[in-house]
């Protein structure tokens, strides 16, 4: 027999072999491959990233922060399209085209609303006129409704539904395609050509469709009292119209021109500002909406206030 290898030697070869096994030697690279990627100071250009605690004070801190940088980007805008008013070149076809497509466009969901919204109002008023024996006051009522409050708050809203959305998927889409780039390229100035045509034409339209909207609102408050509270057509259209005097007209006159100034502007700000392709568009024309209808409605309450106080004051 021979003599018998020691065991420092057995255990020896069984480490060795251990080591060197395939096995072993693939467990030993994936943990330096762990190792050398984890390392900051390992891989060219890479720093250890220390990130900020997010509080909330910071997170409305940056609201705040982009909604002020929003609005000075928003009055800058405005102002701009204001003043190239009193400067040239004017583009007269640009401001037809809007024209047709704000006021002519709009006309049938206005005279189509403004007539039924003046029913409803005579088949709400009317009903409880009756109970006191007062139904000839519902001319008087809903004509001073329509004039002063009524036309011009959903004139507004239906356009701002219909002509601030297109404005901004237009402009949106202008820019998506780059083609405001290209008008800048030429030398055309996009606040000239794009958005004062439209803030004007929507000033100058939307006026108007708000007087056809309170004729047509009056001539469905007519027809609802004549067929629902069985009441005289002249006797509706006199009560109605000796009900409005001179201050009524002009607060009904006013707002729109302020309702019309708020759409356009919101509409532009918002296609003008459009980042991210396709996805862009579609949020700034939710947001078109959203945004003129919700300042329609708050300027609409300033509005009432300082107009009432004028009547009292000047007229």
């Amino acid at each position: 027999m021979g003599r018998p290898r020691p065991l420092p030697h057995i255990l020896f070869f069984v480490y060795l072999t251990l080591r060197l096994s395939p096995f072993t030697l693939a467990l030993h690279a994936q943990g330096e491959s762990h190792i050398v990627a984890d390392t900051p100071l390992q891989v060219t250009g890479r720093e250890e990233s220390t990130e900020a605690p997010v509080s909330p004070v910071g997170i409305l801190l940056g609201v705040f922060k982009e909604f002020v940088y929003g609005l000075q980007d928003y009055s800058m805008m405005a102002g701009r399209a204001l003043a190239n008013l009193l400067t040239g070149p004017h583009y007269m076809q640009d401001l037809l085209r809007q024209m047709d497509d704000i006021g002519v466009g709009s006309l049938p969901i206005v005279l189509l609303s403004g007539f039924f919204i003046g029913a409803v109002m005579v088949l709400q008023t009317g009903s409880q006129f009756t109970r006191f024996g007062q139904t000839a006051l519902t001319g008087d009522v809903v004509a001073i409704a329509l004039v002063r409050e009524l036309g011009p708050a959903l004139t507004g809203i239906l356009v701002a539904g219909r002509n601030s959305s297109g404005i901004a998927s237009e402009l949106g889409s202008m820019v998506v395609t780059e083609q405001v780039d290209a008008m800048r390229a030429m030398g055309t100035d996009p606040s000239r050509k794009l958005v004062t045509p439209r803030v004007l034409a929507a000033i100058l339209m939307l006026p108007l469709l708000t007087a056809l909207m309170d004729f047509l609102g009056l001539i469905g408050g007519a027809v609802a009292s004549v067929f629902s509270l069985r009441l005289n057509v002249v006797q509706f259209w006199t009560r109605a119209i000796n009900a409005l005097d001179f201050a009524d007209i002009m607060q009904g006159m006013t707002k729109p021109i302020v309702f019309g100034f708020i759409l356009s502007t919101i509409g532009c700000y918002m296609g003008l500002r459009v980042r991210g392709g396709t996805q862009g568009v579609g949020r700034a024309t939710t947001q078109a909406v959203v945004a003129s209808s919700v300042l329609i409605i708050v300027a609409d309450t300033f509005l009432s206030k300082l107009a009432l106080y004028l009547a009292d004051k000047v007229f």
